[in-house]
């Protein structure tokens, strides 16, 4: 068992590596890179040259290329001690055409261009664009340099830094004593309450590790998960973090910042990362902090993406199982009945009905027979928005389950096993139950794992059709907008959620049955 499970993860995880890869190769080679802009309303309203440099800055966001500019390069050359600010200040403009600049600019752009050029690079220098003597909008000159990035490298970078860890050198500015502090008692909460936690000084989260009364009560930042940074559908937040955050309205309560000040916030204090020169950069953050680890996310009312497709999917799950395995059993039972003929009808409907004209379909009884809302609404208390996401998400599984069991518990009602049983005075239902049942539903529990983990994924065209804001609608939001990372990171969770849950179903199925072993003797 030991080995099978060595080597299945091994295989598994070969695999997830195998689908990104894949994935990247499809977004970052073969889809042309311009549809990143179709939905960018500030590129629309740039024109001529500034255009042109926002599509590589862009471009290098979306991680298809590395993109630096002249002024840049410039303040690298200053930082590094190697220009002086004053020399800096007179190189910095370029003129209209290269042939208009000054001896001093003349000379950084030809290092800048002899710098770039050797690493690989593409320098480009668009020169300004006039009506006359007048600069049409847009039509500032630009200089800059560009280098595609190899899809090995970035598959090595995306998979190194998958999870990070905390450190007290993260911080590179001056912050005083650098280390760790352990309390039993949490500051935010006047160090009255008993309330474990770890701060960093120097670390890029102020809490590393701490308790509240929230579940899972003992909470951590030193290791974070990196999926990829969203561009587009949640702007500059990775992807891990855009699904486990919390959704919907703020959450107002009696907040007590470091500066003693107390006001009613939806601030979690507990997330405060570090920003360089934030805390003294306007009054608000100086009448609340007394450090620069002032960046904090909110609280709100409503469950996060995977939250959402959990509740829907495992709620969705239970009562496929509650009618699939008993209508699958009767159907068995009753071959070539009336009740079997009927089941047969409705597997064949679900099989033959495309997913999405099916999903519509209940949508729109529900909606205009019942009354049920069609669309979620995360400000609304309403349970009853869940009901037609949950019956459209079970019933294929309903049809799904009876037809495997049915198929099994007829394979296994001609076994020889079955005929023993009946030539020993076994009553129909006893064989039924005691065997037949027991051994048909062996092959059934594989799914289990699965059925459980793929609630966190959440089902694609269901939660599109009803805007559940759960993480499979996620994809699809990320795809219409073309957000790279978001797409490599939700598959990436995909694939590892779908490795698992087959690894979970054959330690299941090897639980439930003894006769299955994943071991090998020698003979």
């Amino acid at each position: 068992m030991g080995k099978y499970l060595v080597k299945r993860i091994l295989r598994g995880l070969l695999s997830v590596i195998a689908v990104v890869i894949i994935v990247m190769v499809l977004i970052y080679t073969l889809m042309g890179r311009d549809r990143v802009f179709a939905g960018d309303a500030a590129y629309i309203k740039l024109g001529s040259n500034e255009k042109e440099a926002y599509r590589y800055s862009k471009w290098e966001e979306y991680g298809y290329l590395d993109y630096v500019t002249y002024a840049e390069y410039l303040l690298d050359l200053v930082a590094d001690n190697e220009l002086d600010e004053d020399t800096r200040a007179k190189a910095v403009g370029i003129a209209r055409t290269a042939e208009k600049d000054s001896e001093i600019t003349q000379e950084y752009v030809e290092k800048f261009t002899q710098f770039y050029e050797e690493q690989g690079y593409t320098v480009v220098r668009l020169d300004a664009k006039l009506q006359g003597n007048r600069l049409i909008k847009g039509g500032q000159q630009q200089l800059f340099a560009y280098r595609d990035r190899p899809l090995l490298n970035r598959v090595v970078t995306y998979f190194t830094g998958l999870v990070t860890f905390d450190n007290i050198h993260y911080v590179e500015e001056d912050i005083g004593d650098r280390g760790l502090t352990f309390t039993w008692f949490d500051p935010l909460y006047g160090g009255e309450k008993f309330s474990p936690a770890i701060m960093g000084n120097g670390t890029f989260h102020k809490y590393l590790f701490y308790v509240d009364s929230t579940f899972p009560f003992i909470h951590q930042n030193f290791a974070t998960i990196n999926l990829g940074t969203s561009y587009t559908v949640n702007r500059g937040v990775d992807v891990f973090t855009t699904m486990g955050a919390s959704q919907g309205p703020y959450v107002l309560s009696s907040v007590t910042f470091p500066t003693g000040l107390t006001e009613q916030s939806a601030d979690d204090l507990h997330t405060a990362t570090y920003v360089p020169g934030s805390q003294s950069a306007n009054a608000v953050n100086a009448e609340r902090f007394i450090d620069d680890y002032t960046n904090v996310q909110t609280v709100k009312g409503a469950m996060s993406k995977v939250g959402f497709s959990f509740v829907i999917g495992i709620i969705a799950s239970v009562l496929a199982y509650l009618l699939g395995l008993p209508l699958g059993v009767l159907m068995a039972r009753q071959k070539d009945k009336l009740i079997d003929k009927l089941g047969t009808m409705y597997i064949i409907f679900l099989i033959a009905v495309p997913s999405l004209a099916y999903i519509f379909i209940f949508k729109a009884i529900g909606g205009s027979l019942f009354g049920l809302p069609t669309t979620f609404d995360m400000s609304a208390a309403n349970k009853l928005m869940f009901i037609l996401p949950i019956v459209s998400l079970a019933l294929p599984s309903v049809a799904n389950l009876m037809k495997w069991l049915r198929r099994y518990m007829i394979d296994q009602m001609n076994s020889d096993y079955v005929k023993f049983a009946r030539s020993g005075g076994l009553s129909e239902g006893e064989i039924f139950t005691k065997h037949i049942l027991k051994n048909a539903a062996i092959p059934l529990f594989h799914g289990i794992p699965g059925t459980i983990l793929s609630a966190m994924i959440g089902a694609i065209i269901t939660e599109r059709v009803y805007v559940v804001p759960g993480a499979g609608n996620l994809l699809t939001e990320a795809i219409n907008k073309y957000d790279n990372g978001v797409i490599v990171g939700v598959t990436l969770f995909y694939a590892l959620l779908s490795v698992v849950s087959l690894i979970l179903g054959d330690i299941l199925m090897a639980t439930v049955d003894p006769r299955i072993s994943f071991s090998t003797k020698d003979r």
